[in-house]
């Protein structure tokens, strides 16, 4: 048993027995683990994030993400869209995670691409996605920056999704990047003007970063 202790969720014991996808995700749906725990599985081994997450390059980021993008699923119904906290999980690729945001469509879901399954936590629902989404969202930080731009990269280029937005936007200036899936590799989108297209909404976005009552915010444009 290996036990970690980290000042938000205290102490952490990792069981032995999880040593491959399967065992932890037994491990991930039993119950054991603190609520909203970011804890992985990638590369045949568990990650565990005991950060604390940055106000200004991460948490309005994605504040900004799930306004545009989570409007623009519901009210044009083109599926389902859900920002952090759910457990993504392909077998075929070897990974479950925790993504910044996840967008199914409508096709997907209807094809089976994508399901739900539920922990063993009581009144537990729905826990974990499992399949491939269309649309999987990461924003960098500086405890994931391998993970974000090269292990999850290749694990959801495997896995087969067909699009991946990548943000980091810790330094001067907002990197915003939407990767469509080629045969070997994603590869980016070319940005014009500041807008770069993106092939799964039809749309075109750019992240603008802003300053409102004396605070860094930000604000996803589309068209």
């Amino acid at each position: 048993m290996v036990s970690l202790l980290s000042p938000v969720y205290g102490e952490i014991e990792i069981p032995v027995w999880v040593n491959d996808l399967g065992s932890f995700r037994r491990w991930a749906r039993s119950g054991e683990l603190p609520d909203k725990l970011p804890v992985h599985f990638l590369r045949g081994k568990v990650w565990v994030d005991l950060y604390m997450e940055e106000v200004f390059s991460h948490n309005q980021v994605k504040q900004a993400v799930n306004l545009t993008l989570g409007g623009l699923v519901e009210a044009e119904e083109l599926g389902v869209y859900y920002p952090d906290g759910l457990l993504l999980t392909n077998a075929d690729a070897g990974f479950s995670c925790g993504p910044d945001a996840v967008f199914a469509s409508a096709a997907s879901l209807a094809a089976g691409r994508v399901r739900f399954t539920a922990g063993r936590a009581a009144g537990s629902v729905a826990t974990e996605m499992v399949g491939t989404p269309d649309v999987v969202v990461e924003v960098v930080s500086a405890s994931s920056v391998d993970k974000d731009t090269e292990w999850l990269m290749s694990a959801y280029h495997d896995a087969g999704i067909p699009e991946y937005w990548l943000i980091d936007a810790r330094g001067a200036a907002v990197r915003f990047d939407v990767y469509r899936r080629e045969r070997k590799e994603f590869v980016p989108a070319k940005a014009v003007k500041g807008w770069v297209k993106s092939p799964t909404f039809g749309r075109s976005f750019r992240l603008v970063r802003r300053e409102r009552y004396g605070l860094t915010g930000y604000k996803l444009d589309m068209k």
